[in-house]
């Protein structure tokens, strides 16, 4: 079998991280807005984002709690300050399913559809927000090598960061930060 992975990740610059998850003020907007939010600051897989509930955030905390079933962990992160403007912007408008599944699905005309996104669907979306913006080929995944070299140029501990992205040993973070240049 040939593997349709890609042979290296996109790197993103912290200009086009901005870029996308600035989103118009639509209710998939806000969707969109909220779910880069998850994959860049937070480092979220494509499928923990998919997982997740309305009763998983606190606002009042500013944290998200979510499962890690690669790894069988339940993590707690505390809210960027980008994430929680987005999470209120989406909570607020009512646009988040009550008591479900935290984001919604979108038809092709932009409106909102029912409770819940699938992992295909999140990466479809994460493509097009990138093509939007230049970006050929964008995937979820990318977005996690953009959070672990993020983390790891702003002085984030190994152990730190290894816990945080909810890996089991200190060769995943190494395999998912950039080289510096020196």
């Amino acid at each position: 079998r040939v593997s349709s992975k890609k042979p290296d990740h996109i790197t993103l610059t912290p200009e086009q991280a901005a870029q996308l998850k600035a989103q118009p003020d639509t209710p998939q907007g806000r969707r969109d807005a909220l779910m880069m939010c998850l994959l860049l600051d937070h480092g979220l897989r494509v499928g923990e984002v998919a997982g997740l509930k309305t009763a998983d955030v606190d606002l009042a905390r500013a944290t998200i709690r979510f499962f890690r079933p690669k790894v069988d962990k339940e993590q707690t992160h505390r809210l960027s300050a980008a994430t929680q403007r987005a999470l209120t912007r989406w909570l607020n408008h009512g646009e988040a399913p009550a008591g479900g599944p935290l984001l919604r699905g979108s038809l092709k005309s932009g409106e909102l559809s029912t409770p819940g996104m699938t992992t295909r669907a999140i990466t479809a979306r994460v493509k097009v927000l990138g093509e939007q913006i230049g970006i050929v080929g964008l995937s979820a995944h990318d977005c996690r090598h953009y959070w672990a070299t993020q983390a790891a140029r702003n002085g984030t501990d190994a152990f730190v960061l290894r816990d945080a992205g909810g890996w089991n040993s200190l060769a995943m973070p190494g395999r998912y930060v950039e080289d510096s240049s020196v």
